[in-house]
This record gives structure tokens, C-alpha cells and sequence, in this order.
């Protein structure tokens, strides 16, 4: 299956390599010298020479034999060496970029594989814009390896989307080249109560011979999550306490301990396996969602694993859980995941395990990066006006499309008692907050002195016009009010804000735009980021990016918030498979019970 992705089947150089290993035949490439991270066996080894062929690795130890003339050698002396770094849970459309500019942000920092659920762009443009994304993919060394999208919508019956995908879709896709499994399946209502839609979609996979995917965010680790693995679910980045990572593991599944941008799980999670007394072959780290002002000022994978380390895990350990511990995840470790005999020359130089910098990349045995620099050029990817032209709203935003009518029967001066979205810096989960909120003119308003702010969600993909409101409490706002086209999964349009009229210049700014994301205070513009592809995404370098994004969290914080990337928090207020509370185009959702909610509490 991986045989795609690499420089040739092994199948067609096997022959090359048995030679090469033999010194029959002079290597492409040969490393000297190197402190080899076996992560095979848990150990570091000193002075190992790679000899590489055909884009594979040959041999593994003392190389004099296999150099020739035109021999490249690579003197690794002093230097450590460890597999292409894999992530095995990834949304490259939460980069704001696109695949290509993507790649080129996270090779140079050891990334050499993904494995790519793009239910982003499925959400907005269907499998024609995940095909397009694929195309920009392969314009460039990284492995983009795709789970196709299961859950548009994420929870059918309670969003509108611009797509919808079924099990008839997911056969299709498993076809594709560049498919390897399916993307993570949110539904776990579904699956728990035997819908045929989530099974169908499982088993469409799984007769394919490929990997399901998980999403499993309960806090439940007994009947619910044996019968959620039991359906063919391989693994799960929704582990939120060292419980849940660790039930998984016990239970054969692999828990994706997720270090993001906003979702900083790891911390805690990190108990679970820090300790050194449990097996860690079922743990895997990942970033889920990473804006590019992280990848620019951070990194990717080697950031995570800089953070593991930092927490308590070995490094080799962690290093594991990035290389061979993701291939074996997704049954490809035939071909990756470790620097061994036959497998894909991906290979990652380390100063040392200290630091864990990455100096140099292999991609197939081709240096694909130097000293933070990735040594491949791409034109601009030219996405068609469809994809560019998707925030159809059929509705005029005005001030007054934010009232809330007062309950009839409640008069000016008198509170009511609503339900609110409480959100927690840096979390994925949310709390159902009951707050009172005083009423005037008949209507009831942010209360910036309660940490109250009004929240609405505009349907934007087919213009029906539905919208749903609601409150949202915790991010510290006083004044102002922010947008986003970002608004997971189905990505509507989303407003929060402290006034009507600072509300509605937020949501015609990105109407007129194509979408993005921005901040407004008292009738000015602070902060925007336009992101005309799908409303998710901009074609420009991750510098160019992260400048923006800087610009942006700078709005954020001018107006009063100070958490973490707050933008990312906002945009999972309507992503209605986590709990508890969640506010869509079609209104608020219990995501305990899975049933709409009242906004009043009665």
C-alpha cells in the first residue's frame, strides 16, 4: 500500500539492494558514522554507516564496501540519525495553507511522513477538493498519506455542510493511490448504537484492508470504548486524562497523545507513560491542529518530541512514538518507520538527544533539507475559482440579525437564565455554563462583566439562511467582536462579539473576502486573516502566515483575551462529537445526550 508514496516499490530494486548490501554494486549514498537511534531495539547505536540505493536503505554498519566512485558520502560523525518523522493524526487545512507550502513548513523540522485526515476541505468542497489538495501534495517529497473523511457532517442531522460523504464514497476512495485508511470516525454515537451509516463507512475500510481511525472523546474507559475498538477502530487522538491513554493501550488500541497549537493534551497525558513501566509500542505522538505561527517559531514533530522529552519520556522512547510506533499504527512498517534493510531511505539528522535539532532531512534517500531549510522549490498552486468563491450566505448580515428575543412574558429589567458554551484555554472540551442575563428593549445581550459573549452560526455553503445563537462564556473579551469561516466541522460562518454593530462588520468583512478570520472593536478592522481557499486556507509561505496569525492573536489580546491561540478554541464551539455543550447553524447541541438544546433554562 505505502509502495505509492515511496521512490520505487521494493519489488522493483530488491535485486539493487541485495547487491549494493553485498558490494556488488557502489550505493547511491552512504552515511558514515553515525549514532543510529535503533528504534527496533531501544538503543543507541555508535558508528553506524547507511548505505542507500534506489531510495532504500541496504545495509547498516561498516560501508567501505558499498562506496564507489559515484558515491555521495554524508559524514555523520558526532551526529545522531533516526527515522522520518510520521504524524499520525494531522489536519493540514488547520495550517492555513495549503498541502505544498505545508510541506515545505514542516520537512525541514523531520517531518517526512503524515497521515491526513482533510475532513476540512471535504466539509466545504467535497472529495474534488480533497483531490485538489492531493495534487498540490504531490508536488512535493512529503509523504501525504490520506485517511479519507468520515463524518461529513461530523454528526449527521445536527449541522449543514457543503458535502456530505457515505460508505458508497468511502469504497470509492479507498481505490485511490494515495488513500491508506479512513479519517477519524467521530460518529462514535453512531458506532455505539450499530448505525449503518458509521459501520458501513468502518466496514467499507476494513474490506479494503485499511485503517479506521478514531475519535473517542467520552471520559468513559469500560463498555463504551471495548465496543468502539471492538468495530475496527485502530486508534484514538481524543485522550484527555492518563486514564484514557492508558485503558487504550491496555485494550490493543493506540492512543495519539495530541501536542498542538491549542490542544496541549500531552502535559497530562504524559503521566500515563513517563514512568517507564509500560510497554509505550501503543503510543504515538501528534499534532491534530498546528497554526503556522507554531511551525515557524516552534516546529512540528520535533517540537513534540522536545516536549515529551521535557515532560519525563525518554527520548528514544518518543522517538518511537513518532517513527516506527505510527508506521506500525497504520501497518506500513514494512516500508517506514525505521532505519533498516529495505526500508524507505527517510532519515533524520540530530545534533544530539538533548536539544533534538534537526540538521538534515531524507526523503527517499534525497537530502531534502538543510539547517532548517527545505531545499525544494514550489511555483504557487493555482486553486480554481470554485474553491475560492465558498462563503454563500443568502442572507444580508445587519446589526440587527444578532437580537435575541427575551422570552414573552419577561419584561425589561428582569434576568433569564440561559444555557452557555463555556470554553477552557487550551482544551478541546467545553462546560455547559447557566448564566443570568439581565433583559433590555426586549432582548438579551452580551454581559461583558459576566464573561458572557453572544455566539451565532450562519449556514454559508448552500444559502438557506438557517442560523443558530447562543452564548459563550471564558474568553475574557471586553469589547469587540471576532469571526471566523474556521468553524469546525462543517465551517459556517461564526460570530462571537460584545455588540451587534461590531458583530456584523465582522461577518460582511469575511463575507466580502471569501473568508478568513478577524477581529473588530468599535467599528475598525484590528486583525484579519484572509483565507480564500475553501475559507480555510491561503496560498502564501508559512512566514507570510505567521506574520498574520501573530497580527491576529495581537487583535485578540488587544480586545482582552490572553489565552492561547483563542481562534483555535473559538472554531470548535460548533463542532458538535465533543462535549458538552455546542452551537451549530441549526441551533445549540447537547453533545452528552446528543439532542438539541433549549438556549433557556427551564
Amino acid at each position: 500500500m505505502i509502495n505509492a508514496f515511496c521512490k520505487k516499490p521494493l519489488w522493483e530494486c530488491s535485486k539493487t539492494l541485495v547487491a549494493v548490501a553485498q558490494g556488488r554494486t557502489p550505493a547511491d549514498t552512504v552515511i558514515k558514522g553515525a549514532k543510529l537511534v535503533n528504534v527496533c531495539t531501544g538503543e543507541i547505536q555508535e558508528g553506524i554507516d547507511v548505505a542507500i540505493a534506489e531510495g532504500r536503505i541496504a545495509y547498516l554498519g561498516t560501508a567501505d564496501h558499498c562506496v564507489g566512485e559515484g558515491t555521495r558520502v554524508i559524514d555523520a560523525e558526532g551526529q545522531c540519525i533516526a527515522p522520518g518523522f510520521l504524524d499520525g493524526h494531522i489536519h493540514v487545512e488547520s495550517s492555513m495553507m495549503g498541502a505544498g507550502e505545508y510541506a515545505r513548513a514542516v520537512v525541514p523540522h523531520g517531518t517526512t511522513g503524515i497521515y491526513w485526515d482533510p475532513h476540512e476541505v471535504c466539509n466545504v468542497l467535497g472529495l474534488d477538493g480533497v483531490r485538489l489538495m492531493a495534487e498540490d501534495a504531490r508536488r512535493t517529497p512529503l509523504k501525504a498519506m490520506i485517511t479519507t473523511p468520515s463524518c461529513v457532517p461530523a454528526v449527521p442531522g445536527f449541522e449543514d455542510t457543503g458535502s456530505s460523504i457515505g460508505p458508497e464514497d468511502i469504497a470509492e476512495t479507498m481505490n485511490w493511490q494515495n488513500v491508506v485508511g479512513l479519517g477519524e470516525m467521530m460518529n462514535f454515537p453512531g458506532i455505539l448504537s450499530g448505525a449503518d451509516h458509521a459501520h458501513g463507512e468502518v466496514a467499507e475500510t476494513l474490506r479494503a484492508g485499511k485503517i479506521a481511525t478514531g475519535h473517542y472523546s467520552l471520559p468513559e474507559t469500560d463498555r463504551g470504548l471495548n465496543a468502539y475498538i471492538a468495530s475496527g477502530v485502530r486508534c484514538c487522538h481524543e485522550s484527555t486524562r492518563p486514564e484514557d491513554a492508558l485503558a487504550k493501550m491496555r485494550l490493543g488500541m493506540y492512543a495519539q497523545l495530541r501536542f498542538g497549537s491549542a490542544w496541549q493534551d500531552l502535559p497530562v497525558l504524559a503521566e500515563a507513560v513517563a514512568s517507564g513501566d509500560i510497554d509505550t509500542r501503543f503510543a504515538n505522538l501528534v499534532s491534530d491542529d498546528t497554526h503556522p505561527h507554531t511551525l515557524v517559531a516552534d516546529g512540528h514533530l520535533d517540537h513534540i518530541v522536545r516536549t515529551a522529552v521535557s515532560l519525563g519520556i525518554d527520548a528514544v522512547s518518543a522517538i518511537q512514538m513518532v517513527t516506527i510506533n505510527c508506521a506500525q499504527c497504520f501497518q506500513m512498517d514494512h516500508d517506514l518507520g525505521s532505519i533498516t534493510p529495505g526500508k524507505c531511505a527517510d532519515i533524520v539528522f540530530l545534533d544530539n538527544l538533548e536539544s533534538l535539532r534537526v540538521t538534515r532531512v531524507l526523503i527517499d534517500g534525497e537530502v531534502v533539507a538543510e539547517d532548517g531549510r527545505a531545499l525544494f522549490d514550489l511555483p504557487p498552486y493555482r486553486y480554481p475559482d470554485w474553491a475560492t468563491r465558498s462563503v454563500h450566505l443568502g442572507r444580508e448580515i445587519a446589526p440587527t440579525s444578532f437580537e435575541v428575543a427575551a422570552p414573552e412574558g419577561i419584561v425589561d429589567g428582569d434576568t433569564v437564565r440561559v444555557r452557555a458554551i463555556e470554553v477552557v484555554p487550551g482544551k478541546v472540551g467545553t462546560f455547559e455554563a447557566h448564566v443570568d442575563l439581565p433583559v433590555a428593549n426586549g432582548r438579551l445581550e452580551s454581559a461583558v462583566e459576566q464573561d458572557v459573549l453572544k455566539a451565532f452560526v450562519f449556514e454559508r455553503h448552500r444559502e438557506t439562511g438557517t442560523f443558530g445563537k447562543g452564548f459563550v462564556k471564558g474568553f475574557g473579551i471586553k469589547r469587540g467582536a471576532m469571526a471566523s469561516t474556521v468553524a469546525h466541522d462543517a465551517h459556517n460562518l461564526l460570530v462571537l462579539g460584545t455588540n451587534d454593530e461590531d458583530m456584523a462588520l465582522a461577518a460582511n468583512t469575511l463575507a466580502a473576502c471569501g473568508g478568513g478570520m478577524v477581529v473588530v472593536a468599535d467599528g475598525e478592522v484590528l486583525g484579519l486573516v484572509e483565507l480564500p481557499i475553501a475559507g480555510l486556507m491561503d496560498a502564501l509561505p508559512a512566514e507570510e502566515m505567521s506574520a498574520k496569525v501573530h497580527a491576529l492573536e495581537d487583535a485578540w489580546a488587544a480586545i482582552g483575551c490572553t489565552m492561547p491561540s483563542p481562534f483555535m478554541t473559538m472554531a470548535l464551539i460548533p463542532l458538535a462529537c465533543l462535549p458538552e455543550l455546542r452551537l451549530t447553524n441549526r441551533g445549540l447541541v447537547d453533545c452528552t445526550k446528543f439532542e438539541f438544546a433549549d438556549l433557556i433554562v427551564g
